[in-house]
C-alpha cells in the first residue's frame, strides 16, 4: 500500500528546555502528521549520545536518551517543581540545541527527581525484564562519572578487564549511581512507550534507526569484548568506515570497533537478535543503518588517520537475516544500501526481501546522465527520500550545485507556478512507484543548509537542528494532505 512520511528527529522537536523531548510538542506532532495525511514519523538513534554528539556513536545501543525525557511530566509526577525546570539555563537559541547547557541543567534536573522518586511495580518490572543490558549499562556509567566521563579504556585494569572482585566492589560502592541511571531509563522507556502509543493509535507508524555499529566507548563493547575485533589490551586491531566517495575524498574513518563475525556465528548472533528485538519493541519498522557491511564491511587499520588504506571484508550475509528471523520472525526492515554498492550487495538485498533507499538528489548530475535515484527508476519496494539526515536539505542542495545540474533538476522536476522546488521534488517522489516516500521536515520547511543535521566526516555544529514552534502551520499539512491525496498515499 503507498504510503508516506515525514524524518525528523525528536531533539528537532520545539520544547520550551532547549531540545526535543517526549512531551506535549511531540504529541503535537504526531496531530500534524495526522493533518498532512502522512501514515510514518522516521526518528535518528534514541540512544544516549556521545563523541561529537553523534547519535551513532552511542554508550549503549540498548540505552534511552536522558535528554530526550520530558520534564513537565515529571513535574506532573511530583518528583520536580515547574519553577525549577523553568528557571534552568538550556541556551538562548530555540533553532539550535546547546547540547552542553541543556546536558548540565538537564541531568541536576534529574538527579533532583531521582531523590524523590519511590520505586513502584513498574520500575521493579523494569528493571528486572531489562536487566540483561540495563545491569551493565547502568555500572558502566557510574564508573564513568567516578572517571571523570574518560573512555573505559583508560579505567584501572581490573575494572577495564571486568575482574569479577572489581565489579562487585564497584557495584557495590556506586549502588546510588548505578540505580540512578536505571531509574533515568525507566522513565525514558515510560515515556517513550507513551508517545509511541499515541502515535499508533492515530494511525502513525514510527520508523526507527538502528546503526550497524557500536562506539568503541560503550558498555555494549566493555560489557561484551571477545564480540569485537580487539587484540588482548582490549584496543581495536581494526575499525569501521567507507573508502574516499560523495561525501569525501579520504573517505569516513569513524572509528568504531568491527565485529569478530566467526564468534558472533558460533553464538548464533545472540548479541544481534537481543539488540534486534529491542528495537522491534521501541519501533514499527527498523531501518538498518549501512545495510551493505553484512555483505562486505570496510575495515581500516587501527591507527590510520583517513580510511583510505582500508579494505574491503566479508560480512555474514544471509546467515545472520536467516537467524534473526529464525529466533524473532519476520521483523519489518528497510536496508540503508547507499555508497558504494557491489553486485554481492544488490543480491543481498534482493535475497532478504527489503526494500532498499534511493536518494533524490543523487539523480541529478552536471553530465544529464541516467540515475536509478531517479523517480523513473524507482522499484515498488523502495523508500524514497529528498534526502536524509547525512545530506544537504533539498534548498541546500540546489544552491551549491552547477548550473548544468540544476537545469537537469528543473527540466525533470518542472515546478509550476508558485509551487516551489521543494513540493514539486515532493509531487516526483509521490507519483512514482515506491511505496513509500519520507521528506525531512527541513524540506518541508524550505530551509536553507543553516537547518542541515549533519556533515559526515566534520566535528562541532552537527545534530543541532531544531523546528521553531510554529513553523509547520495547518496550511503546510494541508498542502501535503492534498498532494498525498493526489497520489494516493495517504488511504
Amino acid at each position: 500500500m503507498r504510503k508516506s512520511g515525514i524524518l525528523m528527529h525528536i531533539t528537532s522537536l520545539p520544547s520550551p528546555y532547549g531540545i526535543g523531548t517526549f512531551g506535549a510538542d511531540a504529541e503535537a506532532f504526531v496531530d500534524w502528521l495526522v493533518a498532512a495525511g502522512q501514515s510514518y514519523w522516521q526518528i535518528l538513534p534514541l540512544s544516549p549520545t556521545g563523541y561529537g554528539e553523534s547519535p551513532y556513536q552511542s554508550f549503549s545501543t540498548f540505552a534511552g536518551n536522558p535528554l530526550m525525557i520530558d520534564l513537565d511530566d515529571l513535574v506532573s509526577g511530583g518528583m520536580l517543581t515547574k519553577t525549577a525546570c523553568d528557571e534552568a539555563d538550556y541556551g538562548a537559541d530555540p533553532a539550535f540545541v546547546d547540547f552542553d547547557k541543556v546536558y548540565r541543567s538537564k541531568m541536576k534536573l534529574l538527579n533532583t527527581a531521582f531523590k524523590s522518586f519511590d520505586e513502584d511495580v513498574g520500575y521493579l518490572a523494569f528493571v528486572q525484564e531489562e536487566a540483561e543490558w540495563l545491569d551493565d549499562y547502568a555500572l558502566f556509567m557510574a564508573i564513568k562519572e567516578q572517571n571523570e566521563l574518560r573512555s573505559w579504556q583508560t579505567w584501572e585494569k581490573d575494572l577495564r578487564f571486568r575482574k569479577s572482585k572489581a565489579i562487585e566492589a564497584a557495584r557495590e560502592q556506586l549502588s546510588e549511581r548505578v540505580n540512578f541511571w536505571k531509574f533515568v531509563q525507566y522513565i525514558f522507556m515510560k515515556q517513550w512507550n507513551q508517545l509511541k502509543r499515541y502515535a499508533n493509535k492515530n494511525g502513525v507508524k514510527i520508523i526507527g534507526d538502528l546503526p550497524i555499529y557500536v562506539a568503541l566507548d560503550s558498555a555494549d563493547v566493555w560489557s561484551n569484548t571477545d564480540l569485537f575485533l580487539l587484540d588482548v589490551d582490549c584496543v581495536p586491531t581494526k575499525v569501521a568506515g567507507v573508502p574516499p566517495d560523495y561525501f569525501s575524498p579520504t573517505g569516513q574513518l569513524w572509528g568504531n570497533p568491527l565485529y569478530n563475525w566467526e564468534r558472533m556465528k558460533k553464538e548464533k548472533y545472540l548479541w544481534w537478535v537481543e539488540r534486534v528485538k529491542k528495537c522491534a519493541d521501541l519501533f514499527d519498522v527498523i531501518r538498518i543503518d549501512h545495510f551493505r557491511a553484512f555483505d562486505t564491511y570496510y575495515a581500516i587499520p587501527y591507527g590510520e588517520k583517513t580510511a583510505v588504506n582500508g579494505k574491503w571484508q566479508q560480512g555474514p550475509r544471509m546467515d545472520f537475516f536467516n537467524a534473526i528471523e529464525a529466533e524473532l520472525g519476520k521483523i519489518n526492515i528497510i536496508a540503508e544500501d547507499l555508497g558504494e554498492v557491489f553486485e554481492s550487495v544488490t543480491e543481498l538485498l534482493r535475497d532478504s526481501g527489503f526494500p532498499g533507499m534511493k536518494i533524490l538528489q543523487f539523480g541529478f548530475n552536471p553530465e544529464n546522465s541516467d540515475s536509478d535515484h531517479l523517480p523513473h527508476h524507482y522499484p515498488k519496494n523502495s523508500v524514497v527520500y529528498t534526502g536524509t539526515h547525512d545530506n544537504s536539505t533539498l534548498k541546500g542542495w540546489l544552491q551549491s550545485q552547477k548550473p548544468a545540474t540544476r537545469k537537469m533538476f528543473t527540466t525533470y522536476i518542472k515546478p509550476g507556478l508558485f509551487e516551489g522546488a521543494n513540493f514539486a521534488a515532493f509531487r516526483a517522489l509521490y507519483q512514482s512507484r515506491a511505496m513509500l516516500a519520507i521528506l525531512p521536515m527541513q524540506d518541508v520547511l524550505g530551509l536553507d543548509d543553516k537547518a542541515r543535521m549533519n556533515r559526515p566526516s566534520t566535528l562541532g555544529g552537527n545534530w543541532i537542528w531544531r523546528m521553531k514552534r510554529g513553523k509547520n502551520t495547518a496550511r503546510l499539512a494541508e498542502r501535503l494532505k492534498g498532494l498525498a491525496g493526489v497520489y494516493f498515499r495517504n488511504m
